[in-house]
């Protein structure tokens, strides 16, 4: 399966989920099901970001660029790192708001059930795109963000389990969507330093 085909699958797996997530979060009272929507839909706008760097870096040469677009896809990697970074970013200060506000009833089965479905999709989404052995920057940032959006999920799951079982402890779903944001800038911000030293060592086309 091409790259191309690769991230169309998934792709369609982000939209897929959005609806239903905003639906339930917004049912649920989760913010970290809302942050995961929200998510998902930056995902969606990233990887159209990546479609349409690799059309552009397969196309061939013209008057008007004689070397063709050869960096299309690092520029496509740094754009999909600064979506989630920013993301992240906005999904912390919501959850230190609202951890620092008190937190409303969180509603924990919808929590589960949706974010176990999104972890399972998200996951086959990774195996899809892990399918490339000679992934370039920009896949490899694609496939950063869909591992942790599995992760993500597997973590507001986990805090949905046990918000259920309690039927308190809702200071859990805020405090699970900051863990999240961390742990995903962290990684986010070191693929973006790997991405700007690729483009600065570029050599020139001449």
């Amino acid at each position: 399966m091409s790259r191309a085909r690769r991230l169309t699958v998934v792709l369609l797996l982000n939209l897929g989920l959005i609806t239903a997530l905003v639906i339930v979060g917004l049912a649920a009272r989760s913010l970290a099901v809302l942050a995961a929507g929200a998510d998902y839909l930056a995902d969606a706008a990233a990887i159209a970001v990546s479609l349409l760097a690799i059309w552009l870096a397969s196309r061939p040469p013209s008057p008007a660029r004689p070397h063709g677009y050869p960096h299309a896809t690092n520029i496509a990697a740094l754009v999909n790192v600064g979506w989630l970074l920013i993301l992240n970013i906005a999904i912390a200060g919501a959850a230190i708001q609202r951890l620092a506000t008190g937190t409303r009833r969180v509603e924990g089965l919808p929590v589960l059930i949706v974010s176990g479905i999104a972890a399972a999709v998200m996951l086959t989404a990774a195996l899809v795109l892990g399918g490339d052995n000679e992934a370039d920057l920009n896949i490899k940032a694609v496939l950063l963000d869909t591992i942790a959006d599995a992760a993500a999920a597997v973590g507001v799951a986990a805090s949905g389990a046990v918000i259920l079982a309690t039927g308190a402890w809702y200071w859990l779903d805020p405090a699970v969507a900051l863990v999240i944001a961390v742990i995903i800038s962290y990684h986010a911000q070191k693929l973006a330093r790997e991405v700007i030293g690729a483009i600065r060592s570029a050599r020139p086309a001449r």
